[in-house]
């Protein structure tokens, strides 16, 4: 038990140390490639900072052979990451964290809300359609569907500005993209350690593999999340930091056809703990809340949080309680 503990902290810590780096990185490759700061917090912020998600996912479902460790790992990331937003607003000054933000962040949400309940869908239904093999049908939905949402996305921000000549330092590209493989490299190796410990936690601790994979696996993996909207945060730019969370949401759900793909098994959700669907079930809420946080523009936060990051966190503490309870 001390080993397994021991171990998953360390991995952790290196996903955070890395992550953090992966951030500031992709921050600099923004710069380098002209991409604008919209797309930057929803697609390759987001992209980075679902590293630990994928490669746990790829080693869950994978190597491991753990539907519920990969499932409950992305799942437990997406109601984590919307989690972060109250965690922002408690250290974020002024008015509520979401009144700051554009509204077009709204369309991010509600996409997000459209992925989860497909994968509520796959949870619940008794049968899954075979697509080649051992694929199930909506894993090529959930590709599909992001495809479609990126696009519509993209229309919705509009391009990103051209990089200047100044700014088109082709060595400093070289440099950042090292450091980039470096980096990504720590969190890939620490993430491909971390289920195995996880399951040995399980085992020891009595917990069942959908808690564990929800609250520990998502809590770790999420850390290059947290480090990212907190480093955006200080430097005023809050749509950065809330575009990266939605993004991560999105990008999560594309994990679970990656998991899907490279689980032997059979299928990935139909295997999985129909307790998973709690999860699913909070998240929606919480994509809910943060959509009527954008469009109802409430009186600034008297408190510590705004109604709606208040609310949030709620529905977060109540969702690990039904998870443990079930456990």
């Amino acid at each position: 038990m001390f080993i397994a503990s021991l171990g998953f902290i360390l991995c952790a810590a290196s996903i955070w140390f890395s992550g953090t780096h992966l951030a500031r990185l992709g921050d600099r490759l923004a710069e380098l490639t002209g991409m604008g700061r919209a797309w930057l917090g929803l697609v390759l912020m987001a992209t980075v900072t679902s590293l630990p998600e994928l490669f746990v996912g790829i080693s869950s479902a994978g190597l491991h052979g753990n539907a519920d460790l990969a499932v409950g790992d992305v799942l437990g990331s997406c109601v984590f990451n919307l989690l972060i937003l109250s965690v922002l607003d408690a250290f974020h000054r002024g008015p509520g964290l979401l009144r700051a933000v554009g509204p077009k962040q709204v369309l991010s949400a509600a996409l997000g809300v459209v992925l989860l309940a497909l994968v509520g869908f796959g949870l619940f239904l008794p049968e899954q359609y075979v697509v080649m093999g051992w694929v199930g049908g909506l894993s090529l939905v959930f590709v599909v569907v992001y495809v479609v949402a990126m696009r519509l996305v993209y229309e919705h921000l509009g391009q990103a500005p051209v990089a200047d000549e100044e700014a088109r330092d082709r060595a400093g590209l070289r440099r950042v993209l090292l450091w980039y493989a470096v980096h990504a490299t720590v969190v890939i190796t620490a993430a491909l350690f971390l289920p195995g410990f996880a399951e040995t936690i399980t085992e020891e601790t009595g917990l069942k593999a959908s808690f564990v994979g929800t609250l520990l696996l998502a809590t770790s993996t999420s850390l290059p999340e947290v480090a990212v909207s907190v480093a955006a945060l200080r430097i005023g730019a809050v749509d950065m930091a809330v575009s990266n969370l939605l993004g991560s949401n999105l990008f999560n759900i594309v994990i679970l056809a990656i998991d899907d793909l490279v689980y032997g098994g059979g299928f990935l959700l139909k295997d999985a703990s129909d307790a998973h669907l709690l999860s699913v079930l909070s998240t929606i809420i919480m994509s809910a809340i943060v959509i009527v946080g954008l469009t109802f523009r409430t009186a600034p936060k008297r408190f510590l949080l705004a109604w709606d990051t208040f609310l949030i966190a709620v529905v977060y503490v109540v969702n690990l309680i039904l998870l443990y309870r079930i456990s």
